[in-house]
C-alpha cells in the first residue's frame, strides 16, 4: 500500500511542533531545509500550459513535447476537457499529480462547474497518472472510466511501473504521484449522457494497445483518439498492432461523424486520420512486402524509408531518428507473424 505523500516531512514538522516550533517560527535555514525536503519528496509544480478551445464543448491543455524530460517535468500528453451542462468530463489526466493540478488550474479559467467523470484512454502512464490530482480535488468517489483491460493493467503492474519510469525520465520531477486506477468499466458502443452532451465510446481490438478507448463527442463531431493516432510523433507500437490500428482507423471513419480528430500527442486536425493511415500503410505494407519477398530486415527498412508516405513525415516527427528503426522492426515482426 502506498505511503501518504510527504509523510517524512510531515513527521519532521510534527516533531518540531511538539517542541513548540511552528513552521513560521523556524529559523530561515531550517525553513529552507523544510522546503527542500518537500521538493525532494514531491516534485515541483508544472507551469501552466497552453489551453486551446477546439469546439463549443471541447478544450485541450496542449503538450508541445512528445517525450518526457527533466525540463518539461513529464508534460508530454494532452489533457482534454469536455464541457457539459452538468460538469466536465476529463479525457486523460497527464503523467503526474503535478500535471493534473496544472490541468485543474487551467480548467478553472474556463468554468466553475465540477469535474463529473474522468475517462482514461489506455494504460500508458502519461495518460492516467494525473488521476491522483482529480480525486484529491473532486473526491475519491469521482467516476474514472476505462476499458476493463486498462483497469486491470493500471491496478496491476503497469501502474507502479509507469510511475517509476516517469520519475526516472524526469529526474524525479513527478515524485509524489500516487497511482489511482480507474474504478468503472467502459466498453465499445456505450453511450454516456452528461446533460446536453453525448459521449460514444469506441474500441475495435488491438491498436495502440489491446485496451484503447476512443471517445466521440457526438454533438461537436469531435473524436478523442488517445494514442491510436498521434500528430508529429510516431505512436508507440510495443503493445500494439499495425494491422489492428489500420482496422481501427477504418472503423472510426465508418462509425463516427468526426469533423475533428484529437490526438493524445500533438495538435488536433481534421485530416489527422487520413495522414496517419497513409503513414502506417507506408510502414506496414512495405514491411509486409519485404517479408513476402524474403528480404532481410535491413532491406525492409530501405523499402519503408524510400516510400514517400513515410519519408514525408521525417522532418515533422519528434524522435524520428531514434525511433523509426524500432517501429520498422516491429512492423516486420508483425508481418512475419501474420505470414506464418
Amino acid at each position: 500500500m502506498p505511503q501518504p505523500r510527504n509523510a517524512t516531512r510531515r513527521q519532521w514538522l510534527t516533531r518540531a511542533a511538539a517542541l513548540g516550533l511552528g513552521v513560521g517560527l523556524l529559523s530561515p535555514p531550517v525553513q529552507h531545509f523544510a522546503r527542500a525536503a518537500d521538493d525532494f519528496i514531491r516534485g515541483p509544480a508544472v507551469p501552466d500550459q497552453p489551453l486551446l478551445r477546439l469546439s463549443p464543448r471541447v478544450a485541450m491543455v496542449y503538450a508541445e513535447d512528445g517525450f518526457p524530460t527533466p525540463e518539461n517535468r513529464g508534460m508530454m500528453a494532452n489533457v482534454v476537457f469536455v464541457l457539459t451542462s452538468v460538469g466536465v468530463v476529463v479525457l486523460d489526466t497527464g503523467a503526474s499529480v503535478q500535471i493534473g493540478e496544472m490541468a485543474i488550474r487551467r480548467l478553472r479559467t474556463l468554468t466553475d462547474k465540477p469535474v463529473v467523470a474522468v475517462i482514461n484512454s489506455h494504460y500508458h502512464g502519461d495518460h492516467f497518472l494525473g488521476n491522483d490530482a482529480f480525486v484529491q480535488a473532486y473526491g475519491s468517489a469521482l467516476p474514472i472510466l476505462a476499458h476493463p483491460g486498462t483497469r486491470a493493467q493500471i491496478a496491476g503492474t503497469a501502474g507502479s511501473l509507469w510511475r517509476s519510469l516517469l520519475e526516472r525520465w524526469t529526474n524525479q520531477a513527478t515524485m509524489g504521484t500516487v497511482v489511482v486506477p480507474p474504478n468503472r468499466d467502459a466498453r465499445h458502443g456505450e453511450v454516456l449522457r452528461y446533460g446536453d452532451t453525448t459521449l460514444r465510446l469506441h474500441h475495435y481490438g488491438v491498436a495502440h494497445t489491446e485496451a484503447d478507448l476512443c471517445v466521440e463527442v457526438v454533438e461537436d463531431g469531435v473524436v478523442y483518439l488517445g494514442d491510436v493516432a498521434m500528430n508529429g510523433r510516431i505512436a508507440n507500437m510495443d503493445d500494439g498492432s499495425y494491422v489492428g490500428t489500420l482496422k481501427t482507423f477504418d472503423a472510426l471513419e465508418r462509425d463516427t461523424k468526426a469533423r475533428l480528430w484529437v490526438a493524445g500527442h500533438g495538435r488536433a486536425s481534421a485530416t489527422l486520420l487520413a495522414e496517419q493511415r497513409a503513414f502506417f500503410e507506408g510502414i506496414y505494407r512495405n514491411a509486409e512486402a519485404a517479408v513476402k519477398a524474403g528480404d532481410t530486415l535491413e532491406q525492409a527498412r530501405a523499402r519503408v524509408l524510400a516510400d514517400p508516405r513515410v519519408a514525408s513525415q521525417a522532418t515533422r516527427t519528434q524522435g524520428w531518428d531514434g525511433n523509426i528503426g524500432k517501429y520498422i522492426s516491429l512492423a516486420y515482426l508483425e508481418a512475419e507473424k501474420t505470414a506464418f
